[in-house]
């Protein structure tokens, strides 16, 4: 029984708000360390060239859908991200594939044109750039700067990769062999 004369528990004020700090202080570090690191990343990929401008008219669609970027990467290394020039943001994206390249309209950040000529495979991946999609995407390779890049892709409809895929190779096949006829003649 309590009686009026005895007093409750007062709360340790000072010690909740020094833990308090000290976890914000620990977050902010944490932070500013991965801040670094991506700092890090972008200056050793600084001899990346700026990206293509994408042109004006990019032609007629081969085929078009809503998704999501998810970064590119050092090709064959999914988890060697490449921040340069906007690469290592993720975003939304228009895709469009057209006779002269992909063109990945970006809200927000950067769009990312991939030529024709610098197309040179595509297929379905469960993982790029450290993220793991379980329902698949579609990773696209291509060369910039004499170094090859994969870019990842989530479209909406997870069910058209398969023709994004075909539709890819068949570009790819296509400029490989004008390219070989351009060069024979």
């Amino acid at each position: 029984m309590l009686l009026a004369t005895e007093k409750g528990r007062v709360t340790d004020w000072p010690g909740y708000i020094g833990a308090t700090v000290g976890l914000l202080i620990l977050v902010a570090l944490v932070y500013w360390l991965m801040r670094q690191g991506w700092n890090w990343r972008r200056t050793m990929q600084s001899d990346l060239p700026e990206l293509p401008a994408a042109p004006d008219a990019p032609g007629d669609a081969l085929l078009a859908g809503p998704g999501r970027y998810h970064g590119s990467t050092t090709a064959g290394n999914w988890l060697d991200r490449v921040v340069a020039h906007g690469l290592g943001t993720r975003s939304l994206a228009e895709l469009t594939l057209t006779e002269q390249g992909l063109l990945a309209r970006r809200p927000g950040a950067d769009d990312l044109w991939i030529p024709a000529a610098a197309l040179t495979a595509a297929r379905t991946d469960s993982g790029i750039a450290g993220k793991v999609v379980p329902s698949g995407l579609l990773v696209v390779g291509w060369t910039h700067g004499g170094k090859q890049l994969e870019s990842g892709f989530r479209l909406d409809s997870a069910a058209d990769h398969d023709a994004w895929v075909e539709a890819v190779e068949a570009l790819v096949t296509r400029t490989k062999t004008k390219k070989t006829e351009e060069a024979a003649t």
